[in-house]
């Protein structure tokens, strides 16, 4: 057999090699193999390696196998590059990039992808603009994927004028890129902009695909816009891949809790076949945001009876549950057995769902007790929920101390400013009210006005705290004063 023909076949063995172990033996074989045959020196071949390596997950053979290579061309640098951002390796991924430049290379729009990730991974914005400068200097800025890219940095960084801007100005837009700019809208809060979008994706012609529904429907549900996700509900049981997709299934179930209409997340989650952990645990949350805690706990024995092992999101989601139905008992019973039942070492995000179980129920000393205790640093969370129970019990020497710990953490949440401030006002300490207001004042900080939103024929209605130039607010301010001298009325009559 000639060496070529060798070459030819070694190569396709090591492009068939996938991310299963059983793969492992094969890519060690045939290199053993190229060794045997002294086809080491081929270029092809020695990228072929390079990627077959990184898909069974041996790195560390990828690059030595790389490092190994006289002449990197292009797609070995890719290959290097892309699977170090892909295993969340995102400083070592700009590291090969910065050696690829030092060497000479000018990068091609495949190298671009994986680099905007990890940008956005690391909230690297000075570096994300530098490339997307390069992007339109090399020409890359119509390539999908790039664009796709480009639109998942500037959501992640929360720059969102800039992400409507790249979008905008692709000539060509896929499912890929109508997708990225729906769930990059909604990641940004701007949920009536997603809903547009995917409007206006449909209009294009683009089928709804399973990437775009879970992100819309959780749109609809931060907006409460429960005319619209019946409607995509509706398109989901039309068809038969949707409707056997469990994500989208989960969503629609978030979805309608998310808009008030609990019976209808019942009913979706008893008619599913396939339901996972993420539908028990969704299902559960559902039950707790409603005010529902033992029916919560009911479902969690019944997911554990059913072979389902809480995780750790599991357990979050139990304990918030007695947190808002005030289950103080069960939700101790449920913290204390974490490692002993369910082998869960207690993250940052339980101790803050036992903080704010404990202080809602009064118990502020104790969940002060738990802050000190903590294995892990305290962090936001912990001392925010600590700040929320001292409110409410108008615990002034707690909260004093909750409340710096959270000025050094998060410096410009004005809420936790007027927490403080809220207990202050409770107790009368009005010098101390307007010494915090004085801070504020000098930082700059503004408190965000309150917001409700009602839905009346399909259309969503808003009303900020305060408002009153809202286009309805005359009628909702006489309707307001009839319903109170009518209630006047009856008081007296009585």
């Amino acid at each position: 057999m000639s060496h070529f023909t060798t070459s030819t076949s070694l190569s396709a063995i090591l492009r068939n090699c996938s991310s299963l172990l059983s793969s492992i033996p094969t890519a060690r074989k045939v290199h053993a193999q190229i060794l045997i045959n002294g086809l080491f020196q081929n270029n092809t071949l020695q990228t072929d390696l390079v990627l077959a390596y990184c898909k069974c997950g041996l790195l560390g053979d990828a690059r030595k196998m790389f490092v190994s290579m006289p002449d990197r061309n292009m797609h070995s640098w890719n290959i290097m590059i892309s699977t170090h951002v892909k295993n969340c390796l995102y400083t070592d991924g700009l590291c090969i990039f910065s050696a690829f430049l030092q060497v000479g290379q000018r990068p091609d729009h495949y190298t671009f992808t994986p680099l905007f990730k990890a940008c956005a991974q690391l909230g690297d914005k000075t570096l994300g603009l530098g490339l997307h400068s390069w992007v339109i200097k090399f020409g890359f800025v119509n390539y999908v994927v790039v664009g796709s890219a480009l639109l998942e940095f500037y959501s992640k960084c929360k720059q969102a004028e800039d992400a409507k801007r790249v979008f905008g100005d692709l000539r060509f837009k896929d499912s890929v890129a109508w997708n990225s700019m729906i769930s990059g809208l909604v990641r940004l809060g701007c949920n009536v902009d997603a809903v547009v979008c995917f409007r206006d994706m449909l209009k294009e012609g683009i089928v709804m695909d399973r990437m775009a529904i879970p992100s819309i429907l959780s749109a609809c549900g931060r907006e409460g816009d429960v005319m619209k996700g019946k409607e995509i509900h509706g398109q989901v049981m039309k068809s038969v891949t949707f409707c056997d997709d469990v994500t989208i299934v989960n969503s629609l179930i978030d979805m309608y809790s998310r808009c008030g209409f609990l019976y209808n997340s019942e009913n979706v989650f008893k008619n599913m076949v396939n339901a996972n952990l993420v539908s028990w645990t969704t299902m559960i949350s559902c039950y707790g945001v409603h005010g529902k805690g033992k029916e919560s706990l009911v479902l969690f024995e019944e997911m554990k009876f059913r072979g389902f092992e809480p995780n750790s999101v599991t357990i979050t989601t139990i304990l918030a549950s007695c947190s808002h139905s005030g289950l103080v008992d069960q939700g101790k019973k449920i913290f204390d057995s974490l490692g002993l039942v369910y082998n869960i070492e207690p993250c940052v995000e339980h101790y803050a769902c036992m903080i704010d179980l404990l202080g809602r129920s009064g118990c502020v000393e104790e969940a002060f007790e738990l802050v000190k205790n903590m294995k892990l640093a305290p962090t936001a969370s912990t001392w925010g929920a600590l700040l929320a129970a001292c409110m409410t019990w108008r615990n002034v020497e707690i909260g004093e101390i909750a409340a710096h710990h959270l000025f050094k953490l998060e410096p410009k949440n004005t809420s936790n400013y007027i927490a403080l401030c809220s207990i202050y006002e409770s107790l009368g300490m009005l010098d101390d009210v307007s010494s915090i207001r004085s801070i504020m004042k000098n930082r700059g900080m503004i408190k965000s006005p309150g917001c409700s939103c009602i839905t009346i024929k399909g259309k969503i209605y808003k009303f900020y705290r305060g408002e009153v130039i809202h286009p309805s607010g005359n009628i909702l301010y006489e309707t307001i004063d009839a319903l109170s001298r009518t209630s006047m009325s009856i008081d007296i009559c009585v």
